[in-house]
């Protein structure tokens, strides 16, 4: 009986550029010296150089949870994956030893307390890619190896960076805090409140993010000697003061300002005109 993945192969399927897909799927029938005449899905043939061709990873690697498993790694490659995945609402993928975050621009019910627990304690692999899931293991290897852990989040505007690293908090603030039954004053409690004052001193609307963060933020969480949060510090940096007085077309001052004018009252909206 003849392999799936043979036939698979023999049929040279590749990646190639396109405006506005970015990359679309087709299937190589003939060469002509460092050209390929490639057949599209929709039976359109486009010429394309050797070097302007993608190889294309088999069907089972499709919405593979860590792309460093990819026989072929390349852009086209990537992106395919991380469109097959983002369409199955599984916005979180594994890339070696980084976690690549699509943000879904929607609300997605995967941070509830049971997802919490079903990461808790977890290895890696055990469990669908998620920033609960990179949360856990910093935090073992800090308990195991008695080393201070980093977790950096980095992307462009809008990419999620602030709902992830408040999403960290989240999950760290449930499995290290406190057991008390007044949660109405416990530290983790304290730490996830600071995020909304930062928020509205320190972020704005833009045009391409109604929240953007104008700063950069460093957030230290300490733990005593059973693991539990003992304290915490958020040091910013980078901020954007010229925006207090001078903002582009089309973006905001920071949502302090307009809090102030919605919330105060009539004293201070008079010593603010």
């Amino acid at each position: 009986m003849s392999n799936p993945e043979d036939n698979w192969s023999s049929k040279n399927y590749t990646w190639i550029a396109d405006k506005e897909e970015g990359y679309i799927a087709g299937r190589i029938i003939s060469q002509e010296g460092d050209n390929f005449v490639v057949e599209l899905d929709n039976g359109d043939k486009r010429t394309v150089h050797g070097n302007d061709l993608q190889k294309m990873n088999p069907p089972k690697f499709d919405k593979v949870e860590d792309m460093a498993d990819l026989t072929h790694l390349n852009e086209a490659s990537v992106v395919h994956n991380l469109r097959l995945r983002y369409h199955s609402n599984l916005i979180y993928t594994y890339s070696g030893l980084f976690l690549v975050a699509v943000n879904p621009y929607f609300k997605i019910q995967i941070y509830n307390d049971q997802y919490i627990q079903n990461y808790k304690g977890k290895k890696r692999g055990e469990a669908e890619p998620h920033i609960y899931a990179t949360s856990d293991m910093a935090y073992l290897d800090m308990l195991q190896d008695h080393e201070n852990q980093s977790l950096l989040i980095t992307g462009e505007s809008g990419a999620g960076k602030t709902e992830n690293t408040k999403k960290v908090i989240q999950y760290l603030a449930a499995i290290a805090g406190g057991h008390g039954k007044d949660k109405s004053g416990n530290l983790e409690d304290q730490i996830l409140q600071a995020n909304p004052i930062l928020e509205s001193f320190g972020n704005a609307q833009t045009v391409r993010n109604n929240n953007s963060s104008r700063f950069g933020k460093f957030i230290r969480i300490e733990f005593n000697a059973s693991g539990q949060i003992g304290g915490a510090n958020i040091k910013k940096y980078l901020f954007e003061k010229s925006r207090v007085t001078h903002q582009t077309p089309k973006e905001r001052n920071y949502h302090v300002f307009y809090q102030l004018l919605k919330g105060g009252d009539e004293e201070l909206k008079s010593k603010s005109k």
